[in-house]
C-alpha cells in the first residue's frame, strides 16, 4: 500500500481536448501544486487510451507526481500508469491490487453508505467522495451529496480506516474549498475550475494554496 498525498487531485478528462493535449495539461498541473494526476475517458478505445495515458506518464516524468487512470486497470498496466481509480461498476479492489500489485496506487469513489462500507474495507490507498455539488464535467444520474453527505461519510470512512486520506469531488471551486476541508475531506478533485480556466498554472497554485491553508486551519 502506498500513502497518497490527496491535497489536489487534477482530473484530465477528454472532455478537455479543445483546451489542449492532455499531456500538456497534466504536466501544467503538475508543475504548479497538483499532487495526484487522474486521466478519465468514457468513449475511447482501448489502443487510443493507451496511447494517451503513456503520453501523460512522459510528460509527468520529473514531477515526482504520480497518476491513476480512471476505471480501466488494463489500460494503467498496459501504459505503466501509477494506478486506477475505480468506481462501484468496475473491478473490485481485491483484484485490482492482485493484478496491479502491493506498491500500485488505488483508489475508490464513494458516493453512499454502500459504497463506504467497502472502501473502509478494501486494500485501498484513497477514496473520493462525490458528487458533492454539481458539475458539467460529468453526467452523473445520483443527486449531489452536499456538504452535510459529506461529513456523514468521511465520518464512516473515519471509523473503518482512521488513515484513509479521503477527497471531495464534484462541483468544487476556489470558495467551496474551506467547507468541504471543515467537513472532513483531507482534499479535493477538480477538473474545469482549473482546466477550463485562463491559466491553468495560476488556477492550480490557487487551488493547491487554498487546500493548505484550509488544512492548517482545521489542524489549529
Amino acid at each position: 500500500m502506498t500513502r497518497i498525498d490527496y491535497r489536489l487531485n487534477a482530473l484530465v478528462d477528454a472532455g478537455l481536448a479543445d483546451v489542449g493535449p492532455l499531456a500538456a495539461l497534466a504536466q501544467a498541473a503538475a508543475r504548479n501544486g497538483a499532487t495526484l494526476i487522474q486521466y478519465r475517458d468514457k468513449t475511447a478505445s482501448t489502443a487510443e487510451m493507451i496511447m494517451q495515458a503513456k503520453a501523460i506518464g512522459a510528460a509527468l516524468t520529473g514531477t515526482g507526481v504520480p497518476f491513476v487512470v480512471n476505471d480501466r486497470v488494463d489500460v494503467a498496466l498496459a501504459a505503466g500508469a501509477d494506478g486506477v481509480h475505480l468506481g462501484a461498476d468496475d473491478m473490485d479492489a481485491q483484484t485490482a491490487r492482485r493484478l496491479l500489485g502491493p506498491q500500485a496506487i488505488i483508489g475508490l469513489t464513494v458516493k453512499n453508505a454502500a459504497d463506504a462500507e467497502r472502501a473502509g474495507r478494501a486494500p485501498v490507498d484513497y477514496a473520493c467522495i462525490g458528487g458533492v455539488f454539481e458539475t458539467l464535467s460529468k453526467t452523473n444520474p445520483d443527486q449531489p451529496v452536499g456538504i452535510g453527505g459529506l461529513k456523514l461519510l468521511r465520518e464512516q470512512l473515519r471509523g473503518l480506516n482512521s488513515a484513509l486520506p479521503v477527497g471531495a469531488i464534484a462541483g468544487i471551486d476556489l470558495s467551496r474549498i474551506p467547507s468541504v476541508i471543515a467537513a472532513g475531506a483531507d482534499g479535493v478533485a477538480a477538473i474545469s475550475a482549473i482546466f477550463r480556466s485562463r491559466d491553468i498554472a495560476r488556477a492550480t497554485a490557487a487551488f493547491r494554496a487554498a487546500v493548505d491553508a484550509a488544512l492548517e486551519g482545521r489542524v489549529a
